[in-house]
């Protein structure tokens, strides 16, 4: 399951006659990934879909409009499967455009009635603001001869103080509504010498204009907000009326337009494969990436429908041809929530190992260590059953968690924080937190090692033996991290490091040191700094990745020092105040916590390992498909 599918390079000659049902039974075998490079020859520069294309694009577009109008099924179910001929894509397109030009009168009107409901949202938005008025607002839009007019919204505190600021200006000011921290006001007063002196007021005390439109001056404001009303009830019975139109409608032609569908969910397999399609004359050439094991079923499928002679070949990839071929996705139903999470990092170049299957395993077993609990796990797994039409393909990866946390709280003892109630299978984490720390550190320095021992595979698999050798994380860089390893394990019993260990270490940061010297086009004095930092960030590299595994059992202690606290709390409660403590405390370490474990994992998953041997730059393999659906 970790190796890729093997892959074959395919190239298909056929008569220009027979491409319209060679991308028919391509499409239903669901196994052609289109190669979209250009031919070698200019011979076959003709692109014979072309006109086709053009056709099918004119009547799609025309369908996806009207389908805006009436539902349409998008994959209606396809009774019969069958070639669309040219003739026949034409009379669709003919189809739907007499039918756009009626389901445009509608698309017309509702734009218009649309419009009609703006204009009145806009008036009566407009008019709340002068709705307490009872004066023609016709006089309020500009200054007279003798008197200013300012209308507008200041901030309530500010009232007071403008009030009396204005007054100084010989100016009144009158407030005839509050909303919300906002007041409305009319200032009034005579023009003058202090007109320039009020206008500073008004700013400094937050004062902001409000302009009367046109459409409402001349009028008391409620009898304009009737007749707004009025209006608004006009324009819902012309949709009303509007909408029953458009469904009479959408009933005489919705077999018609339901069949159009249908025959260009035929015509698009041939449309999607016209950029791969190169001719001359009368012979066409098609290429395309397919599953080894598929090959055989296509070339059986091909002769089956194909009237006229063709050719089909395979061939496996060449090393120069790796970064074009597709990589297939994982199909297992339990590792399918976990493919998720790998590809947000990427997808698998093709000859690389396919992360998924360990990072699953990897995932589940750091995840349940650092929040091994029954009860707490049960929740997790329950909630994600429960909630399973909502997640989607991740209900598993939640159950799974949960599950994983529930086999740690039985090795734990742990059952929502409390350990009295189970006997642990193995040991409780506050109760040995040195042997925590060394599995956890164990654990770390294996997983590095694995990681590494890919990165060295997929190396070799995409024929890059310097980069196994002497790349990052390669097999020098393998013998010096477990020499370091060897080394260490021997100072932490208590001896010395060590000169068999201590001269592999030195031998493999040489051997790095001449690798990188080799490789730097600088100056001398410059190669050597640039290989002294290098060299020293190895070192440091691997000894901070490794002890960044400490953090599996940190976590683990956290989880039950933190159960612990709660359970501590709640015993100085009554036993009300008992029951809704541990509740409270199991919600809050579930929440913050469990998502906190889920970041932490996540990381380590990504930095310290996928960085080490996933390049995650390949693409997804993407069959050519014939979308079908339910009846509709």
């Amino acid at each position: 399951m970790l190796r890729p599918l093997p892959m074959k390079h395919v190239r298909l000659l056929a008569m220009t006659q027979d491409l319209p049902q060679a991308s028919l039974t391509l499409a239903e075998t669901e196994s052609f990934h289109p190669d979209e490079r250009p031919p070698q020859t200019q011979a076959l520069a003709d692109r014979p879909g072309r006109e086709y294309g053009e056709r099918y694009r004119t009547a799609a577009t025309r369908l996806e409009k009207i389908a805006k109008l009436v539902d349409l099924p998008a994959t209606p179910q396809l009774p019969r499967v069958h070639v669309v001929h040219p003739d026949e894509l034409a009379a669709v397109g003919s189809l739907l455009r007499e039918r756009w030009e009626e389901a445009s009168r509608f698309e017309e009107s509702f734009r218009r009635l649309d419009d009609e409901e703006r204009f009145i949202r806009d008036q009566e938005a407009s008019l709340a603001n002068f709705a307490n008025l009872k004066i023609d607002l016709g006089k309020l839009r500009s200054k007279t001869r003798f008197l200013d007019f300012y209308v507008g919204i200041v901030p309530r505190q500010n009232v007071s103080r403008l009030e009396g600021a204005v007054e100084l200006a010989d100016h009144l000011l009158f407030k005839y509504l509050e909303r919300g921290d906002s007041a409305h006001v009319i200032i009034v007063g005579p023009r003058g010498e202090r007109e320039a002196q009020l206008d500073s007021v008004l700013t400094s005390a937050g004062f902001q204009a409000l302009p009367i439109p046109s459409d409402i001056a001349g009028m008391d404001p409620r009898r304009k907000g009737e007749e707004l009303e009025t209006r608004r009830a006009e324009v819902a019975g012309q949709r009303q009326t509007l909408r029953a139109e458009l469904a009479r409608w959408e009933r005489e032609h919705r077999e018609t337009l339901i069949d159009a569908r249908r025959t260009l969910l035929l015509a698009e397999p041939f449309v999607s494969l016209d950029p791969s399609i190169h001719s001359a004359g009368h012979l066409a050439m098609l290429s395309g990436w397919v599953p080894a094991r598929a090959v055989p079923m296509l070339e059986e499928r091909l002769a089956l429908s194909l009237a006229m002679p063709f050719d089909l070949e395979s061939r496996d990839p060449r090393p120069d041809e790796r970064r074009l071929v597709p990589t297939v996705p994982v199909k297992n139903r339990w590792l399918a929530p976990f493919a998720m999470l790998v590809k947000q990092y990427g997808i698998p170049q093709y000859g690389e190992v396919d992360p998924t299957p360990l990072f699953a395993a990897t995932f589940l077993l750091m995840f349940g260590s650092m929040f091994g609990d029954v009860g707490q796990g049960a929740v997790i797994a329950a909630a994600a059953w429960y909630f399973r039409a909502k997640l989607g393909r991740f209900w598993l990866f939640g159950v799974m968690s949960g599950l994983s946390s529930i086999l740690f709280g039985f090795l734990y003892g742990s059952i929502f924080g409390y350990e009295e109630i189970l006997p642990a299978l193995w040991e409780s984490p506050i109760h040995h937190p040195i042997l925590m720390l060394q599995i956890a550190l164990g654990y770390g320095f294996a997983f590095i090692v694995v990681a590494c021992l890919l990165a060295i595979y997929n190396r070799f698999a995409v024929k890059d033996p310097a980069g196994a050798w002497l790349g990052h994380h390669g097999i020098v860089n393998l013998v010096f991290y477990l020499s370091l390893g060897w080394g260490g394990l021997d100072l932490a019993r208590g001896g010395e490091f060590g000169t068999p260990p201590l001269l592999l270490v030195v031998v493999s940061l040489g051997a790095l040191a001449v690798y990188a010297w080799r490789h730097l086009d600088a100056p001398p004095g410059e190669k050597l700094l640039v290989v002294l930092i290098e060299t020293l960030e190895t070192v440091i590299g691997y000894v901070s990745n490794t002890l960044s595994f400490l953090r599996v059992a940190a976590f683990s202690l956290n989880h039950a020092a933190l159960s612990l606290a709660i359970l501590t709390l709640a015993a100085m409660m009554g036993p009300t105040g008992h029951v809704i403590t541990v509740i409270l405390g199991n919600a809050f370490v579930l929440v913050l916590e469990g998502g906190i474990v889920m970041i932490q994992v996540m990381r380590l998953q990504y930095y310290e390992g996928f960085s080490r041997y996933f390049s995650g730059a390949g693409h997804e393999f993407a069959p050519l498909r014939l979308r079908r659906g339910s009846a509709g």
